[in-house]
């Protein structure tokens, strides 16, 4: 019988964060503690620690299944791989959203004997940042719509304000309000809408700043509606972006934890790679990269997602290089994209596994061959995985030649990622990155989604529904084309309908809407059917969460 996530994270006593702090080169001047085992790190140290930058490890995925591939967990235990074999390691992730925990996924602080603690409180409340961008985000909905009650100075056109109301929960009765109901002393009526905290452009305004000045200058762009003659409304213009920023003040420190080894780990910001640019905070990144000589660091779902926005929009925003990449598989995800159903994942499928295969080399092709990246894959074991699955997978990837690791960390811990770590460092120490974007920002805007599909989905090209095309054209007048794009699309399949399954041909992805985010600095393309505030499902995670007497959680997973 296997421990629960949250029964083995209990189980381990962990070190005061002063201690994690003093492993990472912390001085205590920097540190602002959030009770014994959290704490937050002043911006101040990015500027005062002249220590030269480590190697910066990007960790990403295949398409995966809806239950995830285990990429968080697989992240934490080459960190701790890596310590185990000497190194110096800082591991910088997302923090978990409230909606997944609460729905299908579960948390995201790493799974087995490969977490971040203290597990509940980082799936939970942690240091109260999405409270905080949820808060910023609600301001600004508020003061936009007493500027309409107070006589509309800026001639704002209800019927166009593009700005919504947040909550960190999935709730799909949200998607679509009519407020400002009852009389005049209530408001003026119109329709509106919730998105769940994470797809707020806070979150990735948050996430892109590099310092609060330039946090204000983000908040200040953000679009929240156009004029009666369809000119664009700012925050700025509304005169919310220096409060935005006080509320957000606190929130723009990364937090510190540990792992369930004792490395010490940056959890710092929270954006869905599906709708967002799916990475944590580019100060927590750069923060581990001054402390750590390796730098290890994830983006969301598969590499067609979170590591394509890493790559072509955190690291051309923030400057960074990885020095290798980690894709990690899984021989259920592979099995599924070789036609298994998702009820038979765990029965032995060797035939249906050696179909999934190319998912996988897409993935690696991309890295390799789009951006010029080494790598290596990471198999990540599940206790449901046979022997022959296992090496099935990793005689097809030698005899394909692609670079690839077995990894065991779930049930090991850093033990079983230290043969991966080794290959990192091999990787960081004796390949030169030749690093280069899927697209150039001189591009015009249709041609950089148009490259995206082609390059990175392996698609023929792009269609624009006649709405987008309209916002095309807008985009284009207010001269914000020369921006990168943030595909929205649907995590399951790299085309934008997630019954294609494997590596599919041949398909066109279709843009239904385009949306501009001045403050984050890019356009967000949205595709398939992506919503931007997800529901429950029919029997959510939340039924089997509880709380006892002592104050002990139970059911996080």
């Amino acid at each position: 019988m296997y421990k629960s996530d949250i029964e083995i994270a209990q189980s381990v006593e962990m070190k005061r964060i002063t201690e994690i702090a003093e492993t990472a080169g912390i001085e205590d001047k920097y540190l602002e503690q959030y009770g014994k085992y959290k704490a937050k790190i002043d911006l101040s140290l990015l500027k005062e620690n002249s220590r030269p930058n480590g190697k910066l490890v990007l960790v990403t995925a295949i398409t995966p299944t809806p239950a995830g591939e285990g990429k968080t967990t697989t992240t934490i235990g080459l960190a701790d791989g890596l310590r185990r074999i000497g190194k110096n390691v800082v591991v910088a992730l997302r923090e978990p959203s409230l909606g997944p925990v609460f729905g299908i996924k579960g948390g995201a602080a790493g799974g087995g004997y490969a977490q971040v603690v203290p597990m509940e409180d980082i799936n939970l409340h942690f240091t109260g940042d999405f409270h905080a961008i949820g808060a910023a985000n609600n301001l600004l909905a508020a003061m936009l719509d007493n500027h309409i009650y107070q006589g509309n100075a800026l001639n704002i056109d209800p019927r166009r304000i593009t700005w919504k109301r947040c909550v960190d929960m999935n709730d799909r009765q949200l998607r679509f309000v009519t407020d400002g109901l009852g009389g005049r002393v209530n408001g003026v009526p119109r329709e509106d809408g919730y998105d769940i905290t994470v797809a707020s452009e806070v979150m990735a305004v948050l996430c892109l700043a590099t310092s609060m000045t330039d946090l204000k200058e983000r908040l200040s762009r953000l679009i929240v509606g156009y004029t009666y003659d369809e000119k664009p409304v700012t925050a700025g213009d509304i005169k919310a972006a220096g409060a935005m920023a006080a509320l957000l003040k606190d929130a723009l420190k990364p937090n510190l934890v540990q792992t369930l080894e004792g490395t010490p780990a940056l959890v710092h910001g929270g954006p869905f790679a599906n709708i967002a640019h799916g990475c944590n905070s580019v100060t927590a990144t750069k923060m581990a990269l001054r402390l750590g000589d390796y730098a290890i660091t994830e983006a969301g779902f598969g590499a067609d997602l979170g590591a394509e926005k890493f790559l072509d929009i955190k690291c051309r925003y923030a400057g960074l290089t990885p020095s290798a990449v980690v894709v990690v598989a899984t021989v259920r995800a592979l099995k599924m994209h070789g036609g298994a159903a998702k009820a038979e994942l765990a029965n032995e499928d060797l035939a249906a596994l050696e179909r999934g295969i190319p998912n996988l080399l897409k993935h690696v092709s991309n890295i390799k061959d789009v951006y010029g990246l080494p790598s290596v894959v990471a198999v990540n074991r599940f206790p449901t995985d046979t022997d022959a699955e296992i090496d099935l997978i990793i005689s097809k990837c030698r005899e394909l030649g692609v670079n690839v690791r077995l990894s065991t960390v779930w049930a090991d811990g850093g033990k079983g990622g230290e043969e991966l770590a080794r290959e990192v460092v091999r990787l960081c120490e004796e390949e030169t990155p030749d690093f280069r974007f899927s697209y150039e920002l001189d591009e015009p805007l249709e041609e950089k989604i148009a490259d995206i599909v082609r390059k990175v989905y392996g698609g023929d090209g792009v269609q624009f529904t006649a709405a987008a095309q309209k916002q095309l054209a807008k985009i284009k007048e207010l001269g914000c084309g020369g921006l990168p794009v943030c595909m929205a699309k649907t995590q399951y399949s790299l085309s934008d309908d997630p019954s294609k399954l494997g590596a599919p041909k041949g398909f066109t992805v279709t843009v239904r809407d385009l949306r501009i985010s001045a403050g984050a600095g890019f356009i967000v393309a949205l595709t398939g059917s992506i919503m931007t505030m997800p529901g429950l499902p029919k029997s959510p995670a939340a039924e089997r969460i509880d709380v006892d007497e002592n104050g002990v959680i139970s059911g996080l997973f």
